[in-house]
């Protein structure tokens, strides 16, 4: 019966990385619709985000059967409650997805980034995308460690949002307001699905060490001698 428990506990824990893997390829599909005024593809983002929002309401579901039936304590208890956590972060990084290729669906025929932003918006999609797919990592390696990495992570995704930003306050600017508000809009959504991964990130160090993601990473650099 326990063995049945503990794999169902796993389970868990592998629909949270397939959760993962989904809302990564979605970013990625999104920006190349943002990009290349793909309506087809903005489509096709928008459309498989059911599949997520399924699988995130599937793992809702089986978190909580585990705790009517298990009564989980200590550790397992961290990796359900905390379990249920990721799962709502994840589910929000495909909304955002979603949100983005709304964007280059709205703006069909033409690409709603400016040809000059092109290159910061690509470098911040892809960024999102691998900073999820480190998130889905660490879920599926309980490795502590590597998750406080993706805090440094996003201090580049942040950066190119300041970027954004500069070019949109700059005398300069010339793509009229519209462009102005779907830029900032983009941007927004790059910078939330960012925090969000990492916020997975976070719940993955309380799950493994029972600490929260600040004091176990002061405690490891005082270890360090940092």
């Amino acid at each position: 019966m326990r063995d049945q428990y503990h794999e169902e506990l796993d389970s868990i824990s592998d629909g949270l990385v397939e959760l993962a893997r989904l809302v990564g390829s979605a970013m990625g599909r999104a920006t190349t619709a943002l990009l290349d005024a793909d309506l087809a593809l903005a489509e096709s983002v928008i459309a498989a985000d059911e599949k997520v929002n399924d699988l995130h309401h599937d793992l809702e579901n089986r978190a909580i059967d585990l705790l009517a039936r298990q009564q989980p304590v200590a550790t397992d208890l961290r990796i359900v409650v905390t379990s249920l956590r990721m799962s709502a972060d994840l589910e929000r990084c495909g909304d955002l997805a979603r949100h983005v290729a709304k964007v280059a669906r709205l703006r069909y025929p033409e690409s709603a980034v400016p040809n000059d932003l092109h290159p910061i918006v690509l470098e911040m999609g892809q960024l999102a995308q691998r900073l999820v797919a480190k998130a889905g990592l660490v879920i599926s390696t309980k490795d502590a460690n590597a998750a406080l990495e993706l805090e440094r992570d996003d201090d580049a995704i942040d950066a190119l949002h300041r970027e954004l930003f500069s070019h949109l306050l700059d005398d300069r600017w010339q793509h009229g307001i519209e462009t102005a508000v779907d830029v900032t809009l983009v941007g927004r959504y790059y910078e939330r699905f960012a925090d969000h991964a990492v916020s997975v990130a976070k719940r993955v160090v309380f799950l493994v060490t029972g600490e929260h993601a600040d004091e176990f990473a002061a405690e490891t650099a005082a270890l360090q001698g940092e």
